[in-house]
């Protein structure tokens, strides 16, 4: 965990922040993002045809970015500001499936820090890594902005 405050956001700029611990993504995880988003299609959800056709269902690659945030936090602390805000993201890839079972965790690296709009943005690189392959799974530009 890479604790800052406010004033030294500039200094992140290149700065490799890590990797998380793995975090499993289960049938019931999957099954529940269904339901938030009314998303059933049946590689995610159909256990029977899914097995049959594919070997198993994976997770919806939104699930995965979903996750983003959370898994940002684990990685990124910065004390000293008044808002937070994720203002996006500048592009998204879903490299591979993440099948149903398995375990992932993301790798984030600050790509740069400027001023904007009384405060800093900040671009982060992140991958989402599945345990066990060497390719990631989500590859993903996120933009922040934190304010004093």
């Amino acid at each position: 965990m890479t604790e800052v405050d406010y004033a030294e956001l500039p200094a992140l700029a290149g700065r490799d922040l890590g990797r998380t611990d793995w975090i499993a993504i289960d049938q019931q995880r999957i099954d529940r993002f269904a339901e938030a988003t009314d998303d059933f299609q049946w590689i995610h959800v159909d256990l029977d045809r899914a097995g049959a056709e594919r070997g198993g269902t994976i997770a919806h690659g939104f699930l995965t970015l979903a996750l983003l945030s959370t898994l940002m936090y684990r990685l990124l602390s910065v004390t000293g500001t008044s808002h937070m805000l994720n203002m996006g993201t500048n592009k998204v890839r879903f490299t591979a499936p993440v099948p149903a079972g398995s375990r992932i965790r993301l790798h984030l690296c600050v790509i740069e820090v400027t001023p904007r709009a009384g405060g800093y943005q900040m671009i982060l690189q992140g991958a989402f890594e599945i345990e066990g392959v060497e390719r990631p799974v989500c590859v993903v530009e996120s933009v922040m902005l934190y304010l004093p």
